[in-house]
Formats: C-alpha cells, sequence, structure tokens
C-alpha cells in the first residue's frame, strides 16, 4: 500500500468514525459547510501555535508536537473535502504550484526591486481565469 493510500484510507477511517459521532450526538454528519468552518477553525489554532512558535505569543503553549497535530487537523480538512468534491489534490498540487512558480518569476522580472506596495510580503493573488 502506498502512502497516499494508508493517508486517504486514514481520512477515511477518521471521518466514518465522525459520522457516527455526529449523528449520536446532532442527529446528522457534518457537511462540507461543517467541514471547512472546522478547517477555518483549525487554521486559527495553527496560526496561534505558528504566533507562539515564533515568540509574538507568549499565552499559548507552542510545541513541535502541537504544531504537528494541528497541521494534521488542517490536512484531513482539506483532503475530507477535496475527497468529496471529486479533487484529486496530489494529482492537482504539483501543476498549481509550478503556474504559480512561474508567476512569482515572471513578477520578480518585470517588479525588479522591491518596492513600497510590495511591502506586505503576502501571497500573489489567484492569476486571472
Amino acid at each position: 500500500m502506498s502512502d497516499r493510500e494508508r493517508l486517504h484510507d486514514a481520512v477515511r477511517e477518521v471521518r466514518e468514525s465522525y459520522d457516527q459521532l455526529n449523528e449520536q450526538r446532532l442527529g446528522r454528519r457534518w457537511d462540507l459547510t461543517d467541514y471547512a468552518l472546522g478547517f477555518v477553525g483549525d487554521v486559527g489554532d495553527l496560526a496561534k501555535l505558528i504566533m507562539a512558535h515564533e515568540g509574538h505569543r507568549t499565552d499559548v503553549a507552542a510545541g513541535r508536537e502541537l504544531l504537528a497535530h494541528e497541521l494534521s487537523d488542517c490536512l484531513f480538512s482539506l483532503l475530507v473535502i477535496a475527497e468529496a468534491t471529486g479533487i484529486d489534490l496530489e494529482a492537482r498540487f504539483p501543476a498549481d504550484m509550478a503556474a504559480l512558480t512561474a508567476r512569482i518569476r515572471a513578477r520578480i522580472t518585470a517588479d525588479g526591486p522591491a518596492s513600497p506596495a510590495d511591502a506586505d510580503g503576502g501571497p500573489l493573488p489567484p492569476a486571472a481565469p
């Protein structure tokens, strides 16, 4: 069994367990909106841990294990959403990263030295369709 198969099997097993728990507690299974909102919560938790890791927060315990756990929670949600919508992230990711790299490199060449408009250091906006 490949790493990919093990990963997806683990996601399915956890999702099935959550389905049982949510049916018992809520009377229904989570839908994609629930998973998306759960993902947003996990990203918030991850942001707090990263801030603590970087020394920007002292009210949150930080550690490698906590970061690894939160990253896994985020990945779980992404994989559930991708699978439920028929998106193969493993197949899609390399092509998207190649396109993003090309856009970044084109911008580096076109923009030259950094300008004040680039000072936020944020990611590039998505490419126009």
